[in-house]
């Protein structure tokens, strides 16, 4: 059994506003870095072994605060990083909103592929297999992993059963935690977008 701290990165000035996707330079702004810092002091008394991170500043940012309080550094991982939202990069969510593609993605996301980007499975199948991984890799251990709403989301789909075009009702807010545990036959979810507030 592994146990999983899957957290999106903090929030950014694009965050709610523009899809920025795999686009550099996209840093955690002032609220996500007290984000990041929070966070950090949330989990220090988890037995953390090892934090492992999106490449993407914003990631990588998110990340390295927690990995500090274990005398640890994230580990970048490409298995983990944001979907290739193609076409898309940096657009303002105003703009795909008039656009019939986005639309369909959005409703029917197991078999749209975004233009010039990624299929949702093949996001879903490279996140699942990253954690594969670092299970056999981290036996009865507790690992963080920094990355995206949407790859997260995809995994929490996939242990929950839930098919893809239905995983637009879960919701995973910037510098959240969901916790899972694999175990070699079963898996079991402990948490789902937990950001230490309750919003009502």
């Amino acid at each position: 059994m592994t146990k999983f701290l899957l957290i999106r990165h903090a929030t950014t000035d694009s965050v709610g506003k523009r899809l920025s996707g795999r686009m550099a330079g996209v840093p955690l702004n002032e609220e996500g870095r007290a984000q990041a810092r929070k966070l950090a002091t949330r989990l220090a008394g988890l037995p953390i072994t090892a934090v492992y991170s999106s490449p993407l500043e914003r990631a990588v940012e998110t990340a390295t605060p927690l990995a500090e309080i274990f005398n640890l550094q994230p580990v970048i991982c490409q298995d983990f990083v944001e979907m290739n939202f193609g076409n898309w990069t940096n657009s303002a969510f105003t703009e795909l909103q008039a656009d019939t593609a986005f639309e369909r993605f959005n409703s029917f996301r197991s078999n749209t592929r975004i233009p010039g980007g990624e299929l949702m499975p093949e996001a879903q199948l490279r996140m699942i297999t990253g954690l594969q991984k670092l299970g056999a890799q981290h036996p009865r251990e507790t690992v963080v992993v920094v990355s995206h709403a949407d790859l997260i989301k995809a995994v929490v789909a996939y242990y929950a059963g839930i098919h893809l075009d239905l995983f637009q009702r879960i919701e995973i807010s910037p510098a959240s935690v969901s916790i899972i545990q694999i175990f070699d036959e079963t898996a079991r979810i402990l948490l789902v977008n937990d950001t230490g507030e309750l919003n009502i």
